[in-house]
């Protein structure tokens, strides 16, 4: 009920503000196409080709729409995609917030690009629901840079997300343990003028990419073009 009722304010809300919402989601998208660009435009600072190729999904949440609360704590909206059927081409974005970590911090920025790799078709399944908590629903570790993941811990290989931080032009490995993710139901009925469950986006192929996300797609496809693993048959 209570989820309901959340869905129907954000139909409110973007019946009301179509137009300017869907202008703030394309700068969303356009912004986490410029990130993934920036930080793989220089492999030895970036993340592993390797570890990108097996990438089932990518999320990104963009520094321009990213603040601080508090003390030790950060919010963010991003978007996540993943590969048509896991294996694929990147599919359709499903837009989501990020909360409750101190994740904004960790390389000495206050604003800072976000981006992290789900590792396997199980990491996808745990992110689909709404509210999970990272390092607790979900492994996540902090990742690897550079061209490879050589010096990579058993932690890290075994992870389901790996995650990164790019701040001021610094680039590392962090931690996202702590984090909470839910989905923007808003930024998504937006998008595609249709609820859709996350797992409706990502999993089941449901939603047509909109040109919105091409930039997004494009990034992805230019560095890494084939890769994931094969959704498993319900």
């Amino acid at each position: 009920m209570r989820k309901l009722m959340s869905i129907v304010l954000w139909l409110t809300f973007a019946a009301t503000a179509l137009a300017t919402g869907q202008s703030k989601e394309s700068k969303r998208l356009e912004s986490a196409a410029f990130a993934v660009n920036e930080i793989m435009h220089t492999p030895e600072q970036g993340i592993p080709q390797n570890l990108l190729k097996k990438a089932v999904c990518v999320g990104v949440i963009p520094s321009e729409l990213r603040f601080a609360f508090g003390f030790g704590g950060s919010y963010g909206r991003g978007a996540l995609v993943c590969r048509k059927g896991g294996n694929g081409p990147w599919g359709a974005p499903s837009m989501f917030t990020m909360y409750g970590a101190n994740f904004g911090f960790q390389i000495g920025g206050k604003s800072s690009d976000i981006v992290f790799i789900v590792m396997n078709t199980d990491g996808v399944r745990k992110l689909v629901q709404s509210g999970v908590k990272l390092g607790v629903d979900a492994s996540a570790a902090a990742g690897p840079v550079g061209r490879t993941a050589e010096g990579a811990t058993d932690l890290q290989l075994h992870a389901e997300i790996l995650s990164y931080s790019r701040s001021r032009g610094l680039f590392a490995g962090v931690s996202l343990a702590g984090a909470r993710l839910k989905t923007d139901y808003g930024a998504n009925f937006q998008l595609y003028r249709h609820v859709y469950e996350p797992k409706e986006i990502l999993i089941d192929g449901l939603a047509t990419p909109p040109a919105e996300a091409k930039q997004l797609d494009d990034a992805l496809a230019l560095y890494s073009p084939q890769g994931g693993e094969p959704f498993p048959k319900a």
